[in-house]
């Protein structure tokens, strides 16, 4: 049969990035985005989906009769009604594996930036505080080594571990963290509380489940005993935006990065926006994942995933 695949918000993969059509019989609609409202006009005949951030609701899904495949040009899928999707025989398949590179290298990008003040330091000198210092150095800010220092990674799937390897040569101390309320050790893990206790550096890489939704709270924050530099690169709502003010302006941590909101982008009246100049707090735009190079990997198992589907051998299934 053909397939008549739409895909709804191709302008999430860059206008650098080349999504391949797939050697099966098909028609091909492309649109860079997609409202909400919009989707099942625009989705209608199709017999193939592709989208990233589009929802895919229960009441959305109902109304597209000859929708038969999901693809999301994505890992997460919350986008998704999944059950909706099994309800109605529909396959969904995600995106995979692609980050194992990009991610790591931004956490370390921010890491680095914070842990040895360069926001502060490009501050000082674009003031002129290097000449006005009168020396060949300037010791204005903190800096500090990662050699030495504990690393502790909440979610150890592929890129958690990737980042683990990172610190360690560097010459960190990596712990993991434990599900947060058990206190039980395994090899290789510190019960939560302990792990905000230990922790020079904390960084996230967990799924958003209700058991993670605001991992970091305000009592999260309070046990830190270190002042550590806090990392999000996974899912804003892995912490509450409000408790991480509270924390860095009150001095409980030493700086955050972070590079996925709740809901993006942020409005203007986010309480991160007020952050946005300060030296010890960076905020960017969801470009963790962004590489060229794991953004064409994206695409690339998109197509794979729509050939493998039609092949009647879906790959990467979520539903």
């Amino acid at each position: 049969m053909t397939e008549r695949i739409v895909i709804l918000d191709h302008d999430t993969l860059g206008a650098d990035v080349v999504l391949r059509r797939p050697k099966i019989p098909h028609t091909w609609t492309v649109h860079g985005r997609t409202a909400a409202d919009a989707v099942v006009e625009r989705a209608a005949d199709a017999t193939v989906l592709v989208v990233n951030k589009v929802p895919l609701g229960a009441d959305t899904i109902a109304r597209l009769p000859h929708l038969r495949f999901v693809a999301v040009a994505a890992t997460g899928t919350d986008t998704v009604d999944l059950a909706a999707c099994r309800a109605r025989g529909i396959v969904v398949s995600n995106v995979q594996g692609y980050a194992v590179h990009t991610v790591p290298e931004h956490v370390f990008a921010l890491l680095l930036s914070l842990r040895r003040s360069l926001p502060a330091y490009r501050e000082s000198v674009a003031a002129g505080a290097w000449q006005a210092g009168g020396q060949f150095t300037l010791l204005s800010h903190p800096i500090r080594d990662l050699h030495g220092a504990t690393l502790g990674i909440a979610g150890f799937g592929a890129i958690g571990q990737a980042v683990g390897r990172i610190a360690e040569a560097f010459g960190m101390r990596v712990i993991r963290a434990g599900r947060k309320g058990a206190d039980t050790d395994a090899p290789g893990i510190v019960p939560f509380h302990r792990f905000l206790a230990e922790s020079d550096v904390i960084t996230l890489h967990c799924p958003l489940t209700p058991a993670t939704r605001h991992l970091l709270d305000d009592d999260a924050f309070a046990r830190m005993e270190r002042r550590p530099l806090v990392i999000n690169t996974a899912r804003g709502a892995l912490i509450d935006d409000a408790a991480l003010v509270r924390a860095l302006t009150g001095g409980l941590i030493s700086g955050a990065a972070v590079d996925a909101t709740a809901v993006e982008p942020p409005a203007p009246d986010h309480p991160f926006m007020a952050l946005a100049g300060r030296p010890d707090f960076l905020l960017t735009p969801h470009i963790g994942w962004a590489s060229r190079e794991a953004r064409q990997a994206v695409a690339d198992q998109v197509t794979a995933a729509i050939g493998a589907f039609a092949a009647g051998s879906p790959i990467n299934r979520a539903a």
